[in-house]
């Protein structure tokens, strides 16, 4: 009997053992749980960093493709076949835009995707397909990539939206395509003494920072062919060439360095400074002709449209000097500024030559006339600048014309018949101060001259200027 008690609770044992070894194991787990759990609310303030779960996740990911490319096993620290031949380098450009360009800084701003050639047997996998793989800039800090730098730039980014505009592909026998995605603001030195018919030629310069020509060498991976560029439109230029070149650079305390060039022609619309300069600056000219056509006697007149085309021509130059940069040597639109300038100030000068000879005229005249008690000659004076031969009584005098023509014809019978005197001295004036005096005895001839001369000499200083600076 006794031993069927026994047989029977070790069955029941037996029976009971698989559920209480179960239900231990669950209990451990959740306890081990619960422990993890507080130490992480303990670490971060009683919360639970998902983005510290989230960059575990990642970390996986990671993981397998370190393993693949067996990158703990390496020192990408160093350049691939260190201590051997120079690596070479690839470069491919595609230029994305042109965002501007700046006068007054001298600089132009581009866009452009800046892909990288080379192969790294460390990195080599092996792959039946024999298909490569892409990584993202994640990838990329934890191997050697080529140092590459612009030369002479002032600002560059490598955009980030949505995330780093970089590209990794590995190719199971270790060729590498490294991409990125750059707007670099760099140096161009311009010449502005044709400005605004002017042509500018920039370039971009590629460089490796670190990695002289014993250790680097850069070229352009498929020749004239690895600079591309899609259709670029810029406001106030046309873009005529783009070409890849080559050369060397030299640093004292470094060595020989490979660079690359990316050279581009650019050419200035002219309509727009035609419209803006040069038109508004031949209206002026013109107008300033108009005050030949004015009575020389209208002083207000004259003297006031003087003024304004004068103030019109400084606000011209001020406005095309605040938007150029400094330079010390004269441009070809500061050459036809100043000559319209010079036109317009010496139209003004012709009126004050006219009214002082004018008044000087008058003023011979009213020494030989009768001037009556009633005549103010500051009165006429101070309304337009000169005396008036309506207010003075020139009845005494004879016919000038009749009186004048007699003494010639007395003079001329007297040279005929009697020659001069023995002893005489004949002095014959000089045919241009006979003919300065009589142009000051007649000072209205001088707004006939200027009307004539004005504009041909305006006229043949267009067609040497646009000969010029046109061609």
């Amino acid at each position: 009997m006794r031993l069927a008690l026994l047989a029977f609770r070790l069955m029941c044992l037996a029976w009971l053992w698989p559920l209480t070894h179960n239900s231990s194991h669950s209990a451990k787990k959740r306890r081990h749980k619960e422990h993890i759990g507080e130490s992480t609310k303990q670490k971060h303030g009683g919360r639970v960093d998902l983005k510290l779960k989230k960059l575990d996740s990642t970390k996986s990911l990671l993981i397998k493709s370190e393993q693949l490319l067996r990158i703990e096993d390496h020192d990408f620290a160093m350049r691939p076949g260190f201590g051997g031949s120079a690596i070479p380098v690839g470069i491919d450009v595609q230029v994305e835009s042109i965002d501007g360009i700046s006068e007054v800084n001298m600089d132009f701003t581009m866009t452009l995707y800046l892909r990288h050639y080379w192969q790294d047997d460390r990195l080599a996998f092996p792959s039946s397909s024999n298909k490569s793989r892409t990584f993202d800039a994640r990838l990329v800090k934890k191997i050697w990539v080529p140092d590459v730098f612009f030369v002479h730039s002032k600002r560059s980014f490598i955009h980030d939206t949505t995330m780093e505009n970089i590209m990794l592909r590995v190719f199971p026998d270790g060729n590498i395509l490294y991409s990125v995605r750059i707007t670099v603001t760099a140096l161009c030195s311009m010449d502005f003494s044709s400005f605004p018919l002017d042509t500018q030629n920039c370039s971009l310069e590629l460089e490796s920072y670190a990695y002289n020509e014993n250790d680097l060498m850069l070229y352009w991976k498929n020749g004239n062919d690895s600079l591309r560029t899609d259709e670029i439109v810029l406001s106030q230029f046309f873009v005529e060439d783009f070409q890849p070149s080559f050369g060397l650079a030299f640093y004292s305390s470094t060595g020989w360095y490979n660079r690359l060039y990316i050279n581009f022609l650019l050419r200035r619309h002219i309509f727009f400074f035609m419209l803006q300069t040069y038109f508004p600056t031949m209206l002026m000219v013109m107008l300033s002709w108009v005050s030949f056509w004015i009575d020389r006697r209208a002083v207000p007149a004259r003297v006031s449209l003087g003024i304004t085309t004068v103030l019109t021509m400084s606000t011209i130059i001020t406005g095309v000097t605040a938007s150029m940069p400094q330079v010390s040597y004269v441009k070809a639109v500061d050459i036809y500024l100043w000559a319209s300038f010079l036109f317009v100030f010496l139209s003004v000068i012709e009126y004050a030559a006219v009214n002082y000879f004018t008044t000087v005229e008058e003023m011979k005249r009213l020494r030989k006339a009768k001037i009556p008690d009633s005549y103010d000659a500051n009165q006429a004076m101070a309304f337009d600048g000169c005396f008036h031969d309506n207010d003075i009584d020139l009845t005494p005098f004879p016919d000038t014309t009749s009186t004048s023509n007699t003494e010639r014809n007395t003079q001329s019978r007297n040279s005929t018949v009697s020659g001069p005197t023995e002893g005489t001295r004949l002095r014959r004036k000089h045919p241009l101060l006979q003919n300065l005096s009589f142009i000051m005895s007649n000072s209205y001839m001088i707004d006939s001259y200027s009307r004539v001369i004005f504009p041909l000499a305006y006229l043949l200083f267009n067609i040497i200027y646009w000969s010029m600076y046109a061609s």
